[in-house]
């Protein structure tokens, strides 16, 4: 399974927090048991039904990955569920870095290896916006558009890239301009940018360290001479994350339906509306809970 790629330890959690899918390492290797995997799957299953009960050809979808609760954040990973044109029902499209390569892709994904791409083997979350009709119908002809879904992906990739500049992107900030280029049909990551900023989005602004901006002068996927100099003099990095694109997706369709899954001890658990699910998977009243033994 192909992820994006980070660095280690102390360094990675923050540099996490800031961009995209960004696990420990690059495409580290982790030990699962046949009885995570089959949870994992499991999991999947239930993602899967309800994005086929939703009638929609398209979902904004986002995981938890790495550990990201110490700056308040659950979800690094956005990306496109669509349900017909890739090679299975439901697979993912998304942008990811090659480590490699030192270059970002555009990568199809099935949605049992998307949502598995996480660091917590044994506590996941997952993300479901569900556009209205016309929206998500635009959203999926465009994401299925190869030229304009290329068109739109920056050759140099930075895991904090400011939103509002071409120099460089990060995963979540393809999806914002795929965004774009469904609702107003901009070809270009200038207009999509522009649109964006008329519409109101607004990524919201992460604190860093001083000693982070340090290191960015060694890791090939951190770069901070794209963010304005005021905000970085602040401590301050604004970068695209899944919670921007969701809220600004519900401001501008109000009536799209979000619904959030977990796995955890007491097995699946989901909720449509309402406040984000509880830390750790711990299910609250009116929840809908699936088991999982």
């Amino acid at each position: 399974m192909i992820r994006a790629a980070l660095a280690a330890a102390g360094l990675l959690a923050a540099v996490a927090a800031q961009a995209g899918a960004l696990p420990r390492g690059c495409d580290p290797h982790r030990e699962v048991t046949a009885a995570q995997q089959d949870r994992l799957l499991r999991f999947t299953a239930t993602v899967r039904q309800a994005l086929a009960e939703s009638g929609s050809p398209a979902a904004l979808i986002a995981r938890s990955g790495t550990d990201l609760s110490r700056f308040g954040l659950r979800y690094s990973h956005a990306a496109v569920a669509l349900a017909d044109g890739l090679d299975t029902p439901w697979a993912v499209r998304q942008l990811y870095y090659a480590c490699a390569e030192g270059q970002p892709r555009l990568f199809d994904q099935g949605l049992a290896g998307f949502i598995s791409g996480s660091d917590d083997v044994d506590v996941g979350f997952v993300s479901l916006l569900l556009l209205p009709p016309e929206a998500a119908a635009a959203l999926a002809a465009t994401a299925l558009d190869k030229p304009v879904a290329l068109g739109l992906l920056n050759a140099r990739y930075s895991a904090n890239a400011y939103p509002f500049s071409t120099q460089y992107q990060n995963c979540n900030q393809w999806v914002a301009e795929l965004l774009a280029a469904a609702s107003a049909g901009p070809r270009t990551r200038e207009d999509a940018q522009a649109w964006l900023q008329r519409e109101g989005y607004a990524p919201e602004p992460v604190h860093v360290s001083g000693w982070l901006l340090v290191a960015g002068h060694f890791m090939p996927w951190l770069h901070f001479d794209d963010q304005p100099r005021e905000q970085l003099r602040a401590s301050i990095v604004q970068t695209s994350l899944p919670d921007s694109l969701e809220a600004f997706a519900l401001r501008r369709w109000p009536t799209a339906r979000r619904i959030e899954f977990c796995h955890g001890p007491q097995g699946v658990v989901q909720r449509e509306g309402g406040a984000p699910l509880a830390a750790g998977c711990v299910p609250q009243d009116g929840d809908r809970i699936t088991a999982l033994n």
